[in-house]
């Protein structure tokens, strides 16, 4: 068993990595039981492989078995004891019922999160109610979700998952409206039958707000009764001026911490770890390429699968020329919090020109060119009907903008340095 275990860890560890923390294990398995136990030489070692290798370990453990199998942890050695102590086993699940790629040991990091990251652990840890709710802000692709679901994963491995409500705020609602018809009293009790409560895409009660009421009763009774609560939602939930203030301010009760949207570095990471389990071949420039380009997890995540399908369907090494073709056909679409309004503010501020001008009548040349300019990119950034521009640019006509769009894509094809400032300004946007 444990050799062939071993043979598994090898496709995503390396040979001196199993030989420092693996083969020094004692592993006890029984497939009768469903139970896998492993011994540690040491406490120090045990203590290390807790805070090191123990989520990696556990979610390939979960690829190798498959689920409905107990792990245990068992110290074979006393450490400062004078007299032979017996070994304390802990025992607990390794399944991952809200996905094995949800894990701690699969979100990158560096010294800008360490804070939410650590703060999470400790939240998983279960050793109270302290941080309650925990609250995860975060934009698009920072994390938050999987981080939130790192969480509940780790809870489920020694939590009944059956009493955890994993779930985003529309299909909280849903519950309510659709589940229970309209019924608010069968799906309140439904809800406080968990032990626990997860809530993705909070941000989203801004589209319910005469749910707000019943989330106030849902909080008080989780608080009341030290049950844990986890939220991610975007930007930082203290802004959020659309919120009841009763819920506003119980939400106010917990820890409440902000994910920085990864860096150049962590896509680099990404890409890298990406490249080793897929076994796909990238250079070191190659990488970096992808990493400047998609700034946007779930587009790199989509670029990343377009080369390895590449792969396995064409049956060839890539190229430096396929590469550079997969990537000319692929366009990082905007963030779906992308606006006009944004998109506005950033033309105003390259510009130098008040968004009131840029929406309003005036036709000095340097008002009109950025006017076209923000028209051409709410067009290719958001793909918005005409009429719809139409409106936001003070109510023009529909002829007015498609005119304007055709003009800048007719003049950053013979304008270089157009073609670079449109080019700056869409990162810009992406980026905001």
């Amino acid at each position: 068993m444990k050799q062939a275990l071993r043979k598994h860890l090898l496709q995503t560890c390396t040979e001196a990595e199993l030989q420092r923390w693996y083969d020094p294990l004692q592993i006890d398995y029984s497939e009768e039981s469903k139970r896998l136990v492993v011994g540690f030489p040491h406490t120090f070692f045990a203590t290390w492989f807790e805070n090191e290798v123990q989520d990696k370990f556990e979610a390939q453990l979960n690829n190798f078995l498959g689920a409905g199998y107990l792990i245990g942890y068992r110290n074979n050695g006393a450490s400062g004891h004078s007299r032979a102590v017996a070994p304390r086993e802990v025992v607990k699940k390794i399944d991952f019922p809200f996905g094995s790629e949800f894990t701690f040991e699969t979100f990158l990091i560096n010294k800008k999160n360490y804070f939410p990251i650590a703060s999470a652990k400790e939240v998983a840890k279960q050793s109270g109610t302290l941080f309650n709710p925990f609250i995860i802000c975060g934009g698009g692709g920072s994390g938050k979700s999987h981080l939130l679901k790192a969480v509940a994963n780790e809870i489920s491995k020694s939590a009944d998952f059956a009493k955890m409500l994993v779930g985003s705020m529309d299909e909280l609602h849903s519950l309510y409206s659709i589940r229970f018809r309209g019924d608010p009293f069968r799906a309140r009790n439904h809800v406080f039958d968990y032990d626990y409560l997860f809530i993705d895409d909070f941000h989203k009660v801004r589209e319910y707000p005469a749910f707000q009421q019943e989330l106030v009763n849902i909080f008080n009774h989780f608080y009341d009764n030290k049950k844990q609560m986890v939220i991610a939602c975007r930007d930082k939930i203290t802004g959020y001026d659309f919120l009841d203030d009763n819920l506003q301010s119980r939400l106010g009760w917990g820890l409440i911490v902000t994910l920085k949207e990864p860096d150049l570095e962590i896509r680099v990471n990404y890409i890298q770890q990406q490249c080793r389990l897929k076994k796909l071949q990238l250079g070191k420039e190659q990488m970096l390429t992808l990493a400047q380009r998609f700034t946007d997890f779930r587009y790199l995540q989509g670029i990343l699968l377009k080369l390895f399908a590449f792969r396995e369907l064409v049956h060839k090494d890539l190229s430096q020329k396929d590469f550079e073709h997969i990537l000319s056909n692929t366009e990082e679409k905007a963030h779906d919090d992308l606006t006009p309004k944004r998109i506005l503010g950033v033309v105003s501020e390259h510009y130098n020109v008040h968004v009131k001008e840029l929406i309003g009548t005036k036709r000095h040349q340097n008002i009109a060119l950025a006017r076209q300019v923000a028209m051409y990119l709410c067009r290719s950034l958001l793909n918005t009907s005409y009429p719809s521009l139409g409106r936001t640019f003070g109510g023009k006509d529909h002829s007015t903008v498609l005119y304007s769009v055709k003009k800048i894509q007719e003049l950053q094809q013979d304008d270089e340095k157009m073609k670079q400032v449109l080019k700056t300004l869409k990162r810009k946007c992406r980026m905001s």
